[in-house]
């Protein structure tokens, strides 16, 4: 949750009309992206290891973001606003994993694609208490530690600078007579920056506009061993693990040309000659033309949480792979029953069928190796359709064309996907289009952004008629359908093929 108390409105009553005048008052329109603000906001998020950093005014119906680094919005509504909970404390607001915090679990700018986890503020507060808004940063992961006391105190020193900024722009002639103060006041505060910097926990490290590295604090020479100095430059790239080098120095250069935040993951050599994961990210420093004057930057150390990730792959793998083998066993003894007992055959030729269906979707969707990877995308529906279909192709002829808008899917829609469309091929086979050697199907797969429409279209094969009662089929397909999908199925017997139309949320896709 948070370890810093949130006071109720009711505790702290504002006027709105009060607030925006307040904020009107600093003039924070004249200060938007200014290299000042910027500066701040950048190094909050470097600080911070976050790769987003705002300065946000809260109003009475929205929050207006004066400076943004690693984010687009210039505003959103206040009533998903963390800062106006943040503004209200007295020290930082800390949320380590806002999907665990009640107040902002079912916040849009949580569920939504903004995908908010980790928000840290420090409050932003007029000379009389009032409070105005709040410097924060944000991570799309969770931040279990939350902040270092470092941290926390760099979070408080930044707001402090951001108020002093906000107030010389509010009254430039009254505030004249204070001007040397304030110079001393940020010279001591840049002063503040590199302690803090040199006495972080991750590496920090920053470079000239054209990448060239010229200063790295004390926890990079504590973690890679090498003397002051000796990487600046281009000698920071023979740090890192052979295999890396390539990607590093294509993955910077990107950045360097383009602007772009840096973000990547690759081996650094630590000081006893082994080679650790470190996660570097960057971001650039602009000046008020938007021309690039410093990058920022920091190197996480991430080896235990990436061995973590691998060895449960390793264990996800082999489990996937065992309960594939199991769908085989099954098959193979549903054969084996049928031999004891032909009047079952037909019977278990279609459970059979329906096995390697499930079976097929399952291997699909399972955790994959490099080598074991489908060549088609492990997590499309076009995939998954193709895969099934695949048996009903003729070489040089798609039987069963494929269209429309692609679908991104997991393991929970897999297999009522695969054995919905499984009983439609199989009915095509017996009965329908797929039963004659002309005739051919097309599915179309349209998404309005709410839900997925699914057609099944025959032609060119016999005249259909509906069938008389309910089969097995049919019951299944209605399982899959609509009491495992959540959807809803019309089926049309036209003469020229049948027509089947599935409507399906599109959030019973995929989890996420």
């Amino acid at each position: 949750m948070t370890d810093t108390p949130i006071h109720a409105d009711s505790d702290r009553k504002v006027d709105e009309a009060t607030r925006a005048a307040i904020i009107a008052a600093y003039e924070p329109e004249t200060l938007r992206d200014t290299i000042a603000l910027k500066k701040i906001t950048d190094f909050a998020a470097a600080l911070c290891g976050c790769p987003v950093s705002l300065v946000s005014l809260v109003e009475e119906k929205r929050q207006t973001f004066i400076s943004r680094s690693g984010f687009d919005a210039t505003e959103t509504p206040r009533d998903v606003s963390f800062c106006a909970h943040a503004m209200l404390g007295d020290k930082v607001m800390v949320v380590p994993d806002a999907t665990e915090d009640s107040r902002f679990a079912c916040n849009a700018l949580v569920t939504g694609e903004e995908n908010i986890r980790f928000y840290a503020g420090a409050p932003l507060k007029a000379d009389n208490g009032v409070p105005l808004g709040a410097l924060c940063v944000i991570d799309t992961v969770p931040h279990p530690e939350g902040l270092s006391d470092l941290q926390r105190q760099g979070l408080e020193t930044l707001a402090d600078n951001v108020m002093a900024r906000l107030r010389e722009n509010r009254d430039a002639a009254a505030w004249r007579s204070a001007e040397g103060d304030a110079r001393r006041a940020l010279t001591d505060s840049e002063g503040r920056f590199r302690t803090l910097a040199d006495t972080m926990p991750q590496m920090v490290w920053s470079t000239l506009p054209d990448g060239y590295h010229d200063y790295y604090n004390a926890r990079w020479y504590e973690f890679t061993g090498v003397p002051d100095g000796s990487t600046d430059g281009e000698g920071w790239n023979g740090m890192f693990h052979p295999d890396d080098q390539d990607r590093a120095w294509a993955r910077w250069r990107q950045s360097l040309t383009s602007g772009d935040p840096y973000e990547i993951e690759y081996r650094l050599r630590y000081r006893d000659g082994t080679y650790r994961w470190v996660l570097g990210r960057a971001l650039p420093i602009r000046d008020e033309e938007g021309r690039i004057v410093r990058w920022f930057g920091t190197c996480t150390d991430i080896h235990e949480q990436k061995l973590t990730i691998e060895e449960r792959e390793v264990i996800s793998q082999e489990l996937s792979h065992r309960i594939k083998n199991i769908f085989s066993v099954v098959s193979g003894l549903v054969a084996f029953s049928a031999r004891a007992h032909p009047e079952f055959r037909d019977i278990a030729a279609d459970l059979r069928d329906r096995i390697t269906a499930l079976g097929r979707a399952h291997d699909f969707v399972r955790p994959h190796s490099p080598a074991s990877m489908p060549t088609t995308q492990p997590n499309s529906l076009t995939g998954l359709l193709s895969e099934l279909f695949e048996p009903y192709q003729v070489e040089g002829l798609a039987r069963v064309a494929v269209t429309g808008d692609d679908i991104a899917i997991d393991d929970r829609s897999a297999t009522p996907l695969a054995l919905l469309f499984h009983e439609l091929a199989t009915n095509a086979t017996k009965y329908g289009a797929l039963s004659v050697q002309d005739g051919w199907v097309t599915v179309t797969m349209n998404s309005d952004g709410h839900a997925v429409m699914l057609d099944w279209q025959e032609q060119g094969g016999p005249a259909v008629t509906p069938p008389h009662g309910s089969g097995f089929g049919t019951q299944l397909m209605e399982l899959s359908a609509v009491r495992q999908l959540g959807g809803a199925i019309a089926r049309d017997w036209k003469t020229d093929g049948l027509n089947v139309k599935v409507t399906v949320p599109l959030a019973a896709f995929r989890r996420r």
